[in-house]
């Protein structure tokens, strides 16, 4: 029996360094590039127990849920936590950051989501890093979500530890993700006896397997199929133009948001402020008495690959999410959202108008 994705042939050190080169560009980064072989959970645990321990004292940025497993495991590294909560609805600012280096003036390390997919948010990761930087503190940013969906520039923003996957707005692989490593950063793991070494979360195991050899031999059989799919992802936004692609997303938060609002029957953005609003997915308040889970469940029973959840946890109750990120950053599956979201709200008895919400989202797409 023949598959393409069977018998393939081994891929090479030097293929997979030239994958890693093309994130760097990406990224606009001269930092080292590490591409690690799970899900974006891997880089962004691995690098808060490379650089955290007893030592540190950690700024801990919650905008949405990422934030606040980021808290845990810094805790669990033996680190000072002060946690910086802030609405759901809304982003942090760089005042609040400010303020909370002028209260706890130890503070050496920050923890930040850029864009939470989860509740539709992000955060002015320029502003809060030349913040970061006047106090000498690491930078470390969770930019799965926003990458490809909005700038992501680690050395501008002066960010340490810039982590990312291919899943949502590269449209990508999951399988695989990155990060990108300051000297800094590497200089803080070498200090820290508690970095995990001869492990999977191992970023100094890399460092000293991988690039100090120059890249010539990889330390473990790579995953071929996800390497290879996010070459092709590369490919593709590539050939697209990033600015393009981001352009893409943009629009397709735009026209979400606008055709929501004409929509009626109670349905709003979640994120109040526009400015606030991540690019990636935006995510809808459900109007009072409805159920957001099954106003979404009612909706994909119509056409199951529209790009809708429900929001997580608690949130499931009030929170709608339009996943139009990747290949969903597209009139179509914008249209395809509020159309079946308007059909399971008039199924409520709540007035709604579709025609109206067409034309706000054509509008808002075409700029």
């Amino acid at each position: 029996m023949t598959h393409p994705f069977l018998d393939l042939a081994p891929l090479s050190a030097e293929r997979f360094a030239s994958i890693e080169d093309r994130v760097a560009r990406l990224l606009a980064t001269e930092q080292d590039v590490v591409i690690m072989q799970g899900e974006a959970l891997l880089p962004l645990e691995g690098a808060i127990r490379a650089t955290a321990g007893p030592g540190t004292t950690a700024l801990n940025v919650i905008t949405g849920p990422y934030g606040q497993t980021f808290g845990d495991w810094l805790r669990d590294c033996g680190a000072t936590v002060i946690d910086l909560a802030v609405p759901f609805h809304t982003a942090v600012t760089a005042d609040r950051i400010r303020e909370a280096f002028a209260e706890h003036p130890r503070i050496d390390f920050v923890s930040l989501v850029h864009a939470e997919a989860a509740t539709g948010n992000t955060n002015p990761v320029a502003e809060i890093g030349a913040v970061v930087r006047e106090r000498g503190a690491l930078f470390y940013l969770d930019a799965v979500a926003s990458v490809g969906a909005e700038p992501v520039l680690p050395d501008a923003w002066g960010v340490d530890l810039c982590v990312i996957g291919a899943q949502k707005a590269m449209g990508g692989p999951a399988g695989v993700s990155a990060v990108s490593v300051s000297g800094r950063a590497w200089a803080r793991m070498a200090a820290n006896p508690r970095a995990p070494r001869r492990s999977y979360l191992s970023l100094l195991d890399w460092r000293e397997r991988w690039l100090d050899g120059g890249r010539r031999a990889l330390p473990h059989a790579p995953a071929q199929l996800e390497m290879l799919a996010l070459e092709a992802c590369l490919t593709r936004i590539e050939t697209e133009g990033l600015d393009a692609v981001m352009a893409r997303h943009a629009r397709a938060a735009a026209a979400t948001r606008a055709g929501a609002l004409a929509l009626g029957g109670g349905l709003e953005p979640y994120v109040h402020r526009d400015a606030e609003a991540a690019p990636v997915a935006t995510t809808l308040r459900a109007p009072s008495g409805t159920v957001a889970a099954e106003l979404v469940a009612r909706a994909l029973a119509a056409d199951p690959a529209l790009p809708l959840a429900a929001g997580g946890g608690a949130l499931a109750k009030e929170m709608i999410r339009v996943n139009h990120y990747g290949v969903d950053a597209t009139p179509g599956a914008v249209r395809g959202s509020l159309m079946a979201l308007g059909a399971a709200l008039a199924e409520r008895g709540l007035a709604v108008d579709p025609a109206a919400a067409l034309r706000a989202a054509e509008g808002a797409w075409r700029g």
